[in-house]
């Protein structure tokens, strides 16, 4: 790797710490309602909601306010869906979403997923972009942010019946948070050339006409499969291009930001109109990790102890930084195949400077490796590369940051409270070793809370491993996998994991919009994200109702070095136990096959 790529990662890692930094302490203020700066809309939406903000709601009813709001969100997105072509702006004409597909995306959108069964330009009116999913993008994060917040107030409040207020800390994330960072960095975007228009597509007449295959549709607007399960193919010839445009920026800022990741464009941010200039890639990587980043500070901030906030940082650094040097050298070494096998025709395919199969040559093996990183470190999904192009150790590194559980920064809220549920499981382990009741931020951590923070964890990799076992099973799900072997159980692994972490990236060589994996992937993102939120809130209710022990000779320090290394090994353990046999028969199969050929 050159200079310059040494310097551009190092850049992204410098700027993500300092401008997280600034960041956090500004949302403990927000949380704790120390700014008035928008009081009066604050209040002005509270009195309109008919919510009365000194509510001080237990867990339950924090959860069931949660969940309640989720679920309309949820009804709201499906019911755009199907209905879009008879509502307004819509002037490319879309017709209904299949019930199926409909599904699927509403599930993806209240969870944080964004998993793009469907092609965003070519599917969805501008009214179902902006109202459906551009609004979902702000909720499903703000929810996430709320669910951390009521964490905060479990370790913070002593002897307390509440974990605050739900809607309060929903509207102070979208208002204070949200709005106002998507605000800037969409208006950033359109500085770079990112499309932001209600005009319908344009047109482009061919210099020269072209032909290509397409999947022939049925009368339901399913891809038509023959005797093999295969897609039928029909010949077309263009003659003009047809140019998507649409209100574009405004919804990329916020699915980076909310770590969301469903992009407007089919092709995410390898799309030209998404993210024209390395300028538009460094802001939209920036955007992915920086409010996970931060809310680590306004953690420290919010217990009294900055130095925890640090620690939970440093571990998450430094397993990001780790793979990322993995996923990096994986990529930049190419394909050997090519030179063994005499597949390349020429020297400018030997693949000398990397694998550039699957990305833009505007961002080139450095950037495109730390978006995939990136990406996928959080819950958000989005791509400027195909990850079902890089090589099988390259490809390795984003499915295994996805099956950690997202922790490494993980998703804005979701992403903390995991990594807190893996601190617990750090100070248990530790107690167990000196015979010592663990504690954790001066509470003691008894069997209820480690009740919870087990299926919290565990909850994500079974639905993923499950899920993954019945589709390899089940013909319909063996018809979707366009790459057989290895490689084709990778595309399955891959997708499961992504729903069940809520992460919404794919291998894309798998056919997944069918009534089959709509369905089953829609179940499984739904399960990963409540069954995650819910024992978490319960946590946070034990906590609060318990007193705060002072820190005594036989506490555990949790914000040393030692313990840094101690939450690293938990993650790390927790993840390869869980999925090293899975990933033995995908891609770590796949690179013994790529080397000893």
């Amino acid at each position: 790797m050159t200079g310059n790529g040494y310097l551009q990662l190092l850049l992204y890692v410098a700027s993500l710490i300092l401008l997280a930094w600034p960041l956090g302490l500004y949302m403990a203020r927000v949380y704790r309602g120390e700014l008035a700066w928008l009081r009066p809309v604050e209040r002005g939406l509270y009195r309109i909601c008919g919510v009365k903000p000194e509510d001080d709601m237990p867990w339950t009813r924090y959860a069931y306010a949660m969940l309640a709001f989720n679920l309309l969100g949820f009804l709201a997105v499906y019911g755009l869906q199907r209905l879009q072509v008879w509502l307004p702006l819509n002037p490319d004409g879309m017709g209904p979403i299949t019930p199926d597909s409909a599904f699927n995306t509403a599930a993806s959108f209240i969870t944080n997923t964004n998993w793009q069964g469907y092609g965003g330009e070519s599917t969805m009116s501008y009214l179902t972009q902006m109202l459906a999913l551009g609004v979902q993008n702000f909720l499903s994060a703000a929810s996430g942010m709320a669910t951390l917040v009521a964490l905060f107030r479990g370790f913070s409040q002593r002897e307390a019946q509440g974990v605050g207020n739900f809607w309060v800390d929903l509207v102070r994330s979208t208002l204070y948070v949200l709005l106002p960072l998507s605000l800037v960095l969409a208006l950033a975007l359109v500085s770079q050339g990112v499309v932001q228009t209600f005009d319908s597509h344009a047109t482009a007449q061919l210099l020269q006409p072209v032909q290509y295959e397409v999947a022939k549709n049925g009368t339901d607007g399913q891809p038509l499969k023959d005797a093999k399960g295969q897609p039928i193919m029909e010949k077309q010839t263009a003659k003009e291009q047809t140019i998507a445009v649409g209100p574009a920026a405004s919804q990329i800022a916020i699915k980076q930001l909310g770590t969301n990741g469903g992009g407007y464009f089919n092709v995410n941010s390898a799309h030209p109109f998404e993210n024209p200039t390395p300028l538009s890639n460094f802001l939209e990587m920036l955007a992915i990790l920086i409010i996970p980043a931060a809310l680590c500070y306004t953690f420290g901030a919010w217990v009294g102890d900055r130095r925890q906030g640090h620690a939970l940082l440093a571990a998450m650094t430094v397993i990001f930084v780790g793979l990322l040097a993995v996923c990096v050298a994986a990529e930049q070494s190419g394909n050997p195949l090519y030179d063994r096998l005499g597949l390349a025709t020429q020297a400018s395919e030997l693949q000398s400077g990397g694998n550039m199969e699957g990305k833009e040559t505007r961002f080139g093996v450095v950037n495109s490796a730390l978006w995939a990183t990136a990406t996928t470190a959080a819950s958000n999904g989005s791509v400027n590369a195909m990850h079902d192009s890089f090589t099988p150790l390259g490809g390795l590194v984003p499915m295994w940051l996805i099956q950690l559980g997202e922790v490494v920064y993980g998703g804005v809220g979701s992403g903390l409270y995991g990594m807190i549920m893996f601190a617990l499981v750090g100070v248990f382990i530790a107690g167990l070793m000196i015979g010592r009741t663990p504690e954790y931020l001066g509470k003691k951590i008894g069997a209820f809370e480690m009740k919870m923070a087990a299926v919290a964890i565990l909850v994500p990799p079974l639905v993923a491993l499950v899920g993954t076992a019945v589709a390899v099973m089940l013909d319909a799900g063996r018809a979707g996998i366009a790459n057989p072997g290895a490689h084709g159980f990778s595309e399955i692994l891959y997708a499961f994991s992504s729903a069940g972490n809520n992460n919404g990236s794919a291998f894309a060589g798998l056919s997944a919009n069918t009534p089959f994996y709509n369905a089953s992937l829609g179940v499984v993102m739904l399960l990963a994200r409540y069954w995650l939120a819910i024992p978490v809130l319960a946590i946070a209710g034990a906590l609060a109702a318990k007193k705060i022990v002072p820190a005594s000779s036989g506490t555990l320090p949790t914000h040393t070095p030692l313990f840094v290394v101690l939450l690293i090994g938990t993650v790390i353990v927790v993840g390869a136990l869980t999925f090293l046999p899975a990933l033995a028969l995908g891609p770590v199969v796949e690179h013994l096959q790529m080397v000893g050929r």
